[in-house]
């Protein structure tokens, strides 16, 4: 398994909301330019603009301004600094988070979309197996024929 995606499922995943995993999955879906690479919010998290409202955020922080209504800067760059840190202690490393966020940052945005929603779709189904789609008895009938 990639080192980027062991941080995610074992590190920053299971701190995510099932709200802000929603959220998150909707805005990779439309590719939603407010979920922004290579940066942790927009505005940038100088200490002048901790109170200022999220315009855009990483896929940490767009999920917890999206999903469960953390508004400011500094909130979002708290949360992320929070995130990474537990991560890291998760991990069992120091700065392990950083194989993710490399990756997250550097991966061009459509392969990035296309592998973070194929892995918070698996964190949704993990989390809730029953979501799945079940087929019903005619499917059944079919595959059997």
């Amino acid at each position: 398994m990639e080192s980027w995606r062991k941080v995610w499922r074992d590190g920053l995943a299971p701190q995510v909301s099932d709200r802000g995993l929603q959220a998150l999955k909707r805005g990779l879906e439309r590719d939603d330019c407010r979920l922004t690479q290579r940066a942790t919010t927009q505005p940038p998290p100088l200490s002048h603009l901790l109170d200022w409202p999220v315009e855009g955020a990483c896929v940490l922080g767009y999920g917890a301004w999206q999903g469960d209504g953390l508004e400011t800067v500094g909130e979002i760059e708290s949360l992320f600094a929070e995130a990474c840190f537990e991560a890291d202690r998760l991990l069992g490393e120091p700065t392990a988070v950083r194989y993710f966020l490399n990756w997250y940052d550097e991966v061009p945005r459509e392969e990035m979309r296309r592998q973070m929603l194929a892995e918070v779709n698996r964190e949704l189904a993990r989390r809730s197996p029953s979501a799945l789609v079940k087929p019903c008895a005619k499917d059944l009938a079919f595959v059997a024929a």
